[in-house]
């Protein structure tokens, strides 16, 4: 057995008895600053424990040969048509991908940038569009010459009016030039003008014609559009917008009335302008008739005001025209990480444009790349890393007009450098993905069609911002720390102010004797 007297041996915290200690001034006080100076360093330790703190490193991108890149994008084009917008995809492996549809969304809109209507709707491509023979050359004018002072006219007089709007320098209106003119001569003798007058074909001619062409939205040579009566409408009319369906066709119908509808849903265009149609069919004689005659057969030989078109072997060819000449473009499309163009331009397969007179300036309303952060995410990690995010949406809300003063055929480029963080929370390990990126923009006279082009590239290295988390063990090792050096420290000073204190009165004592 050991005995009690063995294990008080080995006591650190030996007792001193109460009656031979003695209390102080500067003892209390050193005390009360002491005790001060632990409650101060605990406080700060503790909300040193309880602050996050990160490690920021940059190492190799570490994305697989499989990975995509998200870009989202709302951008507006106050001079560039929905009819002919088209945006590309291409990279350095060779991808191109022309004229994406399924994952974007086009809207028409007015000079104030709001949409005029709803979706634009671009139907199928047409690439292998039938032409006449070309080396079947007509020298008729089967078709009436339209300018600005007799449009109206026409436009009045005739249930439907289908318009020509061409150029004398382009291909593909050249190349419909004499089908055109065959199918205007056989129609002025099935519809005499005179007596019958149910449908005239006409052509514009846009070179003369600038203003005209300018006022219903052409960008692409040729546009054929089917003008139905009732452009004259006024305030006191209304629009009933219909859609016909017959099986997989599509038909679009518009009706004025100037008198109460009842049991109908109707919508009243109330900013003026008429949603005429186009024709994007094959450009052949046979088939430009065979259209022709099926837009007047339900018209009664009578002209009325009702002019109700349609058939469903014409559903393809025909769609709705734009309201405006301008095109809001939303959505979304997926790249290789890899440095690559976003490319947006007027394209078609079968119509020409005017270098000289596009314009493609344009309102950023959203650019970003990487999926969206949810905005409680993004403001948790800010409380983290402050900084993060500034530059996630950097060309927001900017705009980049072309006001013609360096000229025409002007391009505008965006070179954008891509940066990727991911951010690594301490507590559940959860992996937050963001990309960065700088942007310099600049206007360049181009000798081909102007064209939106957004160069992007990635950067080979991340940004790896982790969270450490800190050791409780830590923080209970430093709080000891803490009360047991204060407590040391102020011992020690307390012994020498008080051994201080003692030779002082000693000294004094001294010189009495």
């Amino acid at each position: 057995m050991i005995s009690s007297g063995k294990i008080k041996s080995v006591d650190f915290y030996r007792k001193i008895p109460r009656d031979l200690t003695e209390a102080s001034l500067s003892g209390a006080g050193l005390s009360i600053v002491a005790a001060l100076a632990m409650m101060f360093l605990f406080g700060m330790e503790l909300n040193n424990y309880m602050t996050f703190s990160t490690s920021t490193s940059v190492i190799v991108d570490q994305s697989t040969d499989g990975d995509f890149l998200r870009i989202e994008f709302n951008i507006s084009f106050p001079a560039l048509s929905c009819e002919f917008a088209s945006l590309d995809v291409s990279d350095v492996l060779g991808t191109n991908r022309l004229n994406i549809t399924k994952t974007i969304s086009k809207f028409s809109i007015g000079p104030d940038l709001r949409p005029t209507g709803s979706e634009f709707q671009s139907g199928p491509a047409l690439h292998n569009i039938k032409h006449g023979d070309e080396g079947d050359e007509y020298s008729g004018d089967g078709s009436i010459s339209l300018t600005a002072h007799n449009f109206e006219k026409f436009s009045h007089d005739h249930p439907i009016l289908v318009v020509n709007f061409y150029a004398p320098w382009c291909y593909w209106s050249n190349r419909l030039k004499p089908s055109w003119e065959k199918a205007a001569k056989i129609m002025r003798e099935r519809y005499d003008p005179e007596i019958d007058g149910r449908i005239l074909l006409a052509k514009v001619d846009c070179t003369q014609e600038a203003d005209l062409c300018r006022r219903n939205h052409i960008q692409g040579y040729p546009s054929i559009r089917i003008f139905r009566r009732g452009s004259d409408l006024r305030t006191s009319d209304i629009t009933l917008s219909l859609t016909l369906l017959d099986h997989d066709s599509v038909l679009h119908v518009n009706l004025v009335l100037s008198s109460s509808v009842s049991g109908i849903l109707y919508h009243r265009e109330d900013h003026g302008h008429h949603e005429h149609e186009s024709y994007y069919g094959d450009r052949d004689t046979d088939s430009l008739v065979k259209t022709m005659d099926a837009l007047v057969a339900p018209i009664p030989l009578e002209s009325e005001k009702l002019a109700l078109g349609g058939s469903n072997e014409t559903g393809n060819a025909k769609r709705p025209a734009p309201l405006t000449g301008g095109c809001r473009i939303e959505g979304h499309v997926r790249v290789k990480k890899v440095p690559g163009n976003l490319i947006i331009s007027a394209h078609s397969g079968t119509h020409s444009f005017d270098a000289s007179q596009m314009n493609m300036s344009h309102y950023i309303s959203h650019l970003s790349f990487g999926r969206t952060i949810a905005p409680k995410v993004m403001s948790d990690v800010k409380r983290l890393i402050p900084y993060l995010g500034r530059s996630h949406e950097r060309l927001n809300g900017r705009s980049f007009i072309n006001h013609r003063d360096i000229g025409a055929n002007v391009t505008i480029e965006h070179y954008l450098q891509i940066v990727k963080t991911e951010v690594i929370t301490g507590r559940s390990n959860k992996l937050i993905e963001e990309y960065e990126y700088t942007a310099h923009s600049s206007l360049i006279q181009s000798l081909n069609i102007p064209v939106a082009k957004f160069h992007f590239e990635l950067s080979p290295m991340q940004v790896l911002v982790t969270e450490n988390e800190k050791s409780f063990s830590h923080f209970i090792t430093n709080v000891c720390a803490i009360i047991g050096g204060v407590f040391t420290v102020a011992g020690i000073l307390d012994s020498i102010l008080h051994n201080t204190l003692r030779l002082v009165k000693k000294v004094e004592l001294g010189k009495n004797f």
